[in-house]
C-alpha cells in the first residue's frame, strides 16, 4: 500500500478528481445538451400543437357557421315546405270540392235525361193515344154525320180559349124541329184524356158520362149516350 507520504500521491489524487470533475462536467454538459434539445423538441411539439389547435379552432368556427347556416337554410326550407304543403292541401279540397259539384252535375245530367226520356215516353204515349182518339173521332164522325146529323165544329185559339176544342153538333134530336142544333164541347188535357167543357142545353147527367168516358176511352159510346140524353131532354 502506498503510503499518503509519498510524494506522488497528492498529484495522483488531484489528477483523479480534476478527471472525475471532468466527467462530471461532461456528463452535466451532455445532461444539458439533452434537456436543451428537450426544450427545443418540447417548444417545436407545442408550437406544433398550438398550431394544429389553432386551425382545429378555426376549422370548428367554420364548422359551426356552417352548421348555423344549414340550420337557417333547413328553416326556410321548412317554411317553404309547409307553405307549399298548405298550398297542396288546399288544392287537394278544391279538386275533391270540384269533384264533389261534378258528381252533383253527374247527377242533375242524368236525372234530367231520365226526365226528358220519361217525358219523350209520355209524349209518344200521348201521341199514339191522341191517334188512337182521331181514328175514334173519324169513326165517330161518319157513323154520326152520315146517319144522325152529326157536324164537328173546331174552335180556333183565342183569348179565352186555350188550345183547340171540338164542338159536336147534334141535328135531327127534336121530331118537331130536326134542325135544331144541340151542342156538346170538349177539350183534350195535357195527359191526353177527355175534358167536357159544356152542353147546349145543359144536361146533368154530363158529368156522369164523361166519367165513363174516362173509365172506358170510347168516344163513339159517349156521343151515343148523349145523342140518348139530348132525345130524353127535347120529348119532356
Amino acid at each position: 500500500m502506498t503510503s499518503i507520504t509519498d510524494p506522488n500521491m497528492s498529484d495522483k489524487f488531484t489528477s483523479t478528481l480534476e478527471e472525475i470533475h471532468n466527467k462530471q462536467l461532461k456528463t452535466y454538459g451532455e445532461i444539458i445538451d439533452s434537456t436543451t434539445e428537450l426544450c427545443q423538441a418540447h417548444k417545436h411539439y407545442m408550437k406544433t400543437a398550438l398550431d394544429t389547435c389553432l386551425k382545429k379552432c378555426k376549422d370548428d368556427e367554420m364548422l359551426f357557421d356552417t352548421i348555423e347556416t344549414f340550420k337557417k337554410d333547413l328553416q326556410v326550407q321548412k317554411a317553404s315546405l309547409e307553405e307549399k304543403e298548405h298550398a297542396i292541401s288546399e288544392t287537394l279540397s278544391e279538386i275533391k270540392q270540384k269533384e264533389m259539384q261534378k258528381g252533383e252535375i253527374i247527377q242533375k245530367i242524368e236525372k234530367l235525361k231520365e226526365e226528358h226520356s220519361k217525358r219523350k215516353n209520355m209524349i209518344e204515349s200521348q201521341h199514339k193515344a191522341n191517334k188512337a182518339r182521331l181514328r175514334n173521332l173519324q169513326k165517330a164522325r161518319m157513323v154520326f154525320q152520315d146517319h144522325l146529323g152529326l157536324e164537328i165544329r173546331t174552335i180556333s185559339k183565342s183569348q179565352t180559349v186555350k188550345g183547340e176544342r171540338l164542338q159536336f153538333v147534334f141535328r135531327k134530336i127534336s121530331l118537331s124541329d130536326p134542325v135544331s142544333a144541340y151542342v156538346v164541347t170538349m177539350g183534350i188535357k195535357q195527359d191526353g184524356s177527355y175534358q167536357i167543357v159544356s152542353s147546349d142545353p145543359a144536361l146533368e147527367c154530363l158529368p156522369f158520362l164523361e166519367s165513363r168516358l174516362q173509365e172506358t176511352n170510347n168516344l163513339p159510346a159517349f156521343l151515343a149516350n148523349v145523342r140518348k140524353e139530348f132525345i130524353s131532354l127535347a120529348r119532356r
